[in-house]
């Protein structure tokens, strides 16, 4: 009942105007901030840990604001779910090669990191290029809010998500068959098909997935970066140049690359990252927890 009601109400507050939704976004994030205490104090440990220079206050600060992105992430799914098109183009601004899907030999993989933006970049996918579209995502708990979401992210009917616990081969199918694969590399999943590499200068258990992917698959990778803008400006999402030196024969190379790109990434934007993940839970034999 809980999860008909949360979507009843993202389908009224999609008919507001981007300015008001995104104060209440915001709104929503400072009471987050204040009632989410274990998640505020995950932000600032990963904070503490990928900016040891940076002083509390300045700390404190960054994770207030992010709080607030967070919020406007969570109401403005309302417009991604059932926004017409057209609202949609408007408030999107794509950059770069948006269509290198669409007239590449080669099937591509974007690379996007978890920023407040990633379900626009997915929009952005399938609104301003026609390639098919393959994703992974994690399962829900309650049956009805994990329909809402595959029901939100396949509305154009423009590919397919599977789900993150069933095989792969589904997914390798529709890459042969030329789909692009829309592909977030940067969390914590354990051990498994994963290696403790340098992010931000604390080893952290990073999937080899998309340089092993890439390479057997003969894809050509594609960053892919989004950002939320100011109050009622829209979006940004920047379709950056593919890569010329990924995927190379050396699996943990490539990842320690990744990673050196998604920090650069993040200090574009460090309050737009999603610091509420727990990106060091695991820990190489024998280390304590970092949180």
């Amino acid at each position: 009942m809980g999860s008909r009601l949360l979507l009843a109400v993202l389908w009224l507050l999609h008919w507001l105007p981007l300015p008001a939704l995104a104060g209440l976004g915001r709104g929503l994030g400072r009471l987050l901030h204040a009632l989410a205490t274990s998640r505020r104090k995950i932000a600032l440990r990963n904070l503490e840990l990928c900016f040891p220079q940076m002083p509390l206050a300045q700390r404190e600060a960054l994770v207030r604001d992010h709080f607030q992105w967070l919020g406007r992430s969570i109401l403005e799914r309302s417009l991604l779910f059932y926004a017409s098109t057209e609202r949609l183009k408007r408030l999107i601004r794509v950059e770069g090669d948006v269509r290198l899907a669409e007239h590449s030999e080669r099937p591509v993989m974007w690379l996007v990191p978890h920023f407040m933006g990633l379900d626009v970049a997915g929009a952005a996918t399938q609104l301003f290029q026609k390639q098919q579209v393959a994703s992974i995502y994690q399962e829900q708990s309650d049956a009805v809010m994990d329909a809402a979401i595959r029901r939100g992210r396949l509305r154009y009917n423009q590919g397919d998500v599977f789900p993150r616990s069933d095989s792969a081969k589904p997914l390798i199918r529709a890459i042969r068959r030329g789909w692009a694969f829309f592909n977030l590399p940067d969390m914590d999943f354990g051990e498994r098909d994963a290696a403790f590499v340098p992010f931000f200068g604390v080893p952290c258990a990073t999937l080899l997935a998309p340089s092993r992917m890439a390479r057997a698959l003969n894809m050509v990778v594609q960053p892919v970066v989004a950002e939320m803008l100011p109050g009622g400006e829209g979006y940004r999402v920047r379709f950056l140049q593919a890569w010329t030196h990924f995927p190379s024969d050396d699996a943990l190379a490539d990842t320690a690359a990744m990673n050196r790109w998604i920090e650069e990434e993040i200090r574009r934007n460090p309050a737009q990252y999603l610091w509420v993940h727990k990106r060091f839970k695991t820990r190489p034999a024998g280390e304590p927890s970092l949180y």
